[in-house]
């Protein structure tokens, strides 16, 4: 195992990326990460990837919780098993998924929300017990979400894990931990978008080419891609947008090109993958009147927003996701088929590939503008 030992009391020594604070530089640590409690597992991380999300969590969104490990898209294999963790096997591939499902709870088998009663969304930045797994010099790390990815170890509770179809590539198999599933799942489990519908896309990073994706999928037509960075518009062809929008190069509304494109209606669905409450009242008012909707899901960093009333009382909806609706051991199996299919086609997202040491400088990557998903490998 290079960079990494395993004491003979079963704790790991290895190397993780730890955010210190808001405004502080991330840096490579030496961390120890314990062994699995009952119902937990340890995994050797294969690859991770960057999201949107890990960004905006390291400024201490909503809570600031430092020191922690970031990173919550990834790949791995399972390396040791806590007693009661018996669906998973030493060797089996798995992915971290955030959300749970227990398929027992009222919300897991009513069907029409994939926030699991029983495996709740993990904010505090510890594990279902309120303890940490991992620590670097003493002190105990807070962990993101349910897992931290950018870690060469990383413990996991057995509900927030994915088999992986053995069958998969499994090189790009991370994007489907959160960003490109998200979008994915936005279109299909979120909107129900159907054949035929108009939509919409603001923001054509990983969960907005997701979100094309999954409305091509569909059957939905037209889609119309929407982003600033001209670059993207090859990206938003590759799964399936069929016009292109740059505001920036018209001195009319985002709305109006968008009508403009949809003989003056608007679209049946807008996902709003960038976050904010300007962009949020434009995919309102984007939407057709009397039953446009808007799926909004965009990582920003503020916990209120104003929305444009008449644009909403005037019979649009506007909603809010957490994994695109997604059921992770419900409908990931679905997805990775598809990938085994070719029907889609994960590795068209990578854009950069960097080693666990580069992660630092991740944010300068993501500035440039063919930077779209950024992939981690960890050995």
């Amino acid at each position: 195992m290079s960079g990494s030992d395993r004491s003979p009391q079963g704790v790991v020594t290895c190397r993780a990326v730890v955010c210190w604070g808001p405004d502080e530089p991330w840096t490579v640590e030496d961390i120890t990460v314990d062994p699995p409690s009952p119902s937990e597992v340890r995994i050797k991380l294969l690859y991770a990837s960057v999201c949107h999300t890990d960004i905006v969590r390291s400024k201490g969104f909503p809570v600031p919780l430092f020191p922690r490990v970031l990173g919550h898209e990834g790949v791995g294999v399972v390396e040791s098993i806590g007693s009661e963790a018996t669906e998973f096997k030493v060797g089996d591939v798995v992915i971290p998924t955030f959300v749970g499902e227990c398929r027992k709870c009222d919300n897991c088998k009513l069907g029409n929300t994939n926030l699991c009663l029983v495996h709740p969304l993990l904010l505090t930045g510890l594990m279902p017990d309120g303890t940490s797994r991992m620590s670097v010099h003493g002190q105990p790390l807070y962990h993101l979400f349910s897992c931290s990815t950018w870690s060469e170890y990383t413990v996991v509770a057995a509900c927030y894990l994915v088999r992986v179809d053995p069958d998969l590539e499994i090189r790009h198999a991370s994007f489907l931990s959160c960003g490109f599933t998200t979008g994915y799942g936005a279109a299909w489990r979120a909107a129900g978008v159907k054949s035929g519908s108009s939509v919409a896309v603001i923001g054509l990073g990983g969960v907005g080419l997701g979100a094309i994706q999954g409305s091509s999928s569909l059957g939905a037509a037209p889609i119309i891609g929407v982003d600033v960075n001209d670059s993207k518009r090859g990206k938003g062809e590759a799964f399936g947008m069929t016009h292109f929008i740059n505001p920036n190069q018209s001195d009319k509304s985002l709305p109006e090109l968008i009508r403009d494109l949809t003989g003056g209606m608007g679209v049946d669905y807008c996902f709003e993958c960038v976050g904010g409450s300007a962009l949020i009242n434009h995919a309102l008012e984007s939407t057709k009147m009397g039953f446009g909707t808007v799926v909004a899901f965009g990582a920003g960093s503020g916990k209120s927003l104003e929305i444009n009333f008449p644009s909403l009382v005037t019979g649009r909806t506007l909603k809010g996701t957490v994994f695109g609706g997604i059921k992770p051991r419900s409908d990931l199996p679905e997805l990775f088929t598809k990938c085994k299919l070719k029907e889609i086609q994960l590795d068209q997202l990578a854009s950069h590939e960097i080693g666990l040491d580069e992660v630092p400088k991740a944010n300068q990557l993501l500035k440039q503008d063919d930077c779209v998903k950024i992939l981690i490998k960890m050995c």
